[in-house]
């Protein structure tokens, strides 16, 4: 049987992080690519020499061009600047919109029927801006942000709760950051609705640390940003993918009719399987649920409209 083949353009702490943990889980093969020279063979070579301690079997390589991702089954996409304390979002969009294009186009000529994972941020932008450079049909391009958040807002309630983050099921929608949908009704502990559990002050309290996740790991560590959940996220998404376990899992994924959206890559439910993003999966939303989502989707209209104006 062919192994699958992965290729993780950006070979900073998210990407190669995301390596470690596909070569752990013996994903495949897989091609750490950056601008730097020396920089991705160094830490594939490094990650490929842990292989027999940890007893995984992976090939790795490190590559300064994109001959080599050739035929990749999933390309992950980490490149782009990170936020630094005080940087929002939105103030990423230019330098990170220009990156994103030219990784794309790269990654798509060589490897025309790959699925492309995009982690870049602002994320809801950059996924149409992959998505839009690559020419790839929607169900192909995907972005990872409701992984990510929906670990966040399970570890802040076991945090609350002193119990086990296995037990906690949990659902957020919406954009990456500020803008995201936190949907209690939707989340348990060992089936138990976690509003029976934890005080509403206290539950607002959490979600609005989940909102602030990613911020808070910035302004604690003053020089960079987050990449062992961003990269554990972003990897699920890969399996899922690769081994065709059809996962519902929330990601940024093109929505035309669905949830009245228009034709946007926003965070929904959706089955992950070897085809990509298989299915939205559409979920009943109460009036405030639906104002907040119809809010977050609004800003990725913006951020949407503003790549629209400024491509060239």
């Amino acid at each position: 049987m062919k192994r699958a083949k992965i290729t993780i353009i950006g070979a900073g702490n998210v990407g190669a992080t995301c390596a470690h943990w596909a070569a752990a889980k013996e994903l495949g093969d897989i091609v750490l690519v950056d601008i730097v020279d020396g920089l991705p063979q160094g830490k594939g070579l490094d990650l490929a020499q842990s292989g027999p301690i940890e007893r995984f079997d992976a090939r790795i390589i490190g590559a300064n061009g994109y001959d080599e991702t050739a035929d990749s089954d999933v390309v992950i996409i980490t490149s782009g600047i990170a936020r630094k304390p005080g940087m929002s979002r939105d103030d990423l969009m230019s330098t990170n919109m220009k990156i994103v294009r030219e990784v794309t186009r790269q990654a798509a000529a060589r490897s025309p029927n790959a699925v492309l994972i995009v982690v870049s941020n602002p994320l809801d932008a950059m996924v149409f801006t992959a998505w839009k450079e690559s020419k790839f049909p929607t169900h192909r391009v995907v972005g990872q942000a409701g992984v990510l958040d929906v670990a966040r807002y399970r570890t802040f309630i076991a945090m609350e709760l002193n119990c086990s983050v296995e037990d906690i099921d949990a659902l957020l929608l919406g954009g990456h950051g500020d803008d995201m949908v936190p949907l209690p009704r939707y989340t348990s502990v060992a089936g138990i609705p976690v509003t029976q559990l934890i005080a509403k002050d206290r539950l607002d309290a959490i979600i609005d640390r989940t909102r602030k996740g990613g911020a808070e790991i910035v302004n604690l560590l003053k020089t960079g940003s987050a990449y062992y959940a961003p990269a554990a996220a972003t990897i699920a998404m890969a399996e899922a993918i690769i081994r065709d376990k059809r996962r519902i899992l929330p990601c940024a994924a093109y929505c035309k009719s669905e949830y009245g959206v228009g034709g946007y890559f926003v965070g929904v439910p959706c089955i992950l399987g070897r085809g990509g993003m298989e299915k939205v999966i559409a979920i009943e939303l109460n009036a405030e649920e639906k104002a907040m989502f119809d809010a977050s989707v609004s800003h990725v209209k913006e951020l949407v409209a503003w790549v629209e104006k400024n491509w060239a």
